[in-house]
């Protein structure tokens, strides 16, 4: 993943976090918070995956 689409996630998950704020709707702001993890943890199997490939050692 490239650090554009990284960052553009991560930035779609705090808005949606906040706007889970805005409504007052406790469920949206976790799905928002649980998708950011999400996208922080695969973005890193991802580069382990890529250095793996590359033969060095994490």
């Amino acid at each position: 993943m490239n650090r554009l689409a990284f960052w553009l996630l991560i930035g779609l998950c705090v808005a949606v976090e906040v706007w889970g704020l805005v409504i007052d709707n406790r469920d949206v702001h976790y799905l928002g918070a649980i998708a950011g993890f999400g996208v922080v943890g695969v973005n890193y199997l991802l580069l382990r995956a890529d250095e793996d490939e590359a033969g060095e050692e994490v």
